[in-house]
């Protein structure tokens, strides 16, 4: 299967192409946000001054990041935290801020789900366990926000990437690659407990 590329800012018609099991690498910015970044923005909070994520991606990600002596910032460690925590949150900030591709690990729920079809979003899924090989696809680190507030992992971090590797695991035509796996699971476990065969 031939990777596509996608670079930011997404165009709504280039995100409702894409299909479930597509592989993806992702060329320009990516937002970090986590669980406090989203459930301040879904109460209301607004984004710090520049930052327009219409067209954008957020990466559910707390990113191990150094400061050098030269006071510029680096990115160590930039694995995927688990995105359903943020299933409160993720469908008011597709619909807010015009994202077109949330980027996180383990998928999301039928909110979401319903927010990426209505609003011309996809979900995709980075590899877990592969942190240090992912912060290699971090270019530079070109601003930081929260930090105060939140604290590094929590904190809103702006990077540029380059050839950010992801699958395609929720699209914007309805298909959750996480709800087939759910719903097969389930049926292979109904069956063992039956003793079918």
């Amino acid at each position: 299967m031939r990777t596509k590329p996608l670079q930011t800012p997404l165009s709504e018609e280039r995100v409702r192409e894409l299909r479930v099991g597509d592989r993806v690498v992702i060329t320009g910015v990516v937002f970090t946000a986590r669980d406090t970044v989203h459930k301040y923005l879904a109460a209301g909070g607004d984004l710090p001054g520049g930052v327009d994520l219409r067209g954008g991606v957020i990466y559910h990600c707390g990113p191990v990041a150094v400061r050098g002596n030269d006071g510029r910032w680096q990115i160590v460690a930039a694995g995927p935290t688990t995105s359903y925590r943020e299933e409160p949150y993720q469908a008011e900030i597709i619909r807010k801020f015009g994202l077109r591709a949330v980027i996180g690990k383990g998928g999301m729920g039928g909110k979401t789900l319903e927010a990426l079809k209505q609003h011309g979003c996809v979900y995709l899924h980075a590899v877990g366990g592969a942190a240090q090989v992912l912060a290699e696809c971090v270019t530079a680190v070109q601003d930081v926000w929260f930090l105060d507030e939140f604290g590094a992992p929590e904190a809103m971090w702006k990077l540029a990437v380059a050839d950010f590797p992801a699958v395609v695991t929720m699209d914007a035509t309805g298909n959750s690659l996480h709800e087939l796996v759910r719903a097969s699971s389930q049926t292979e476990l109904a069956r063992a407990l039956s003793g079918s065969p």
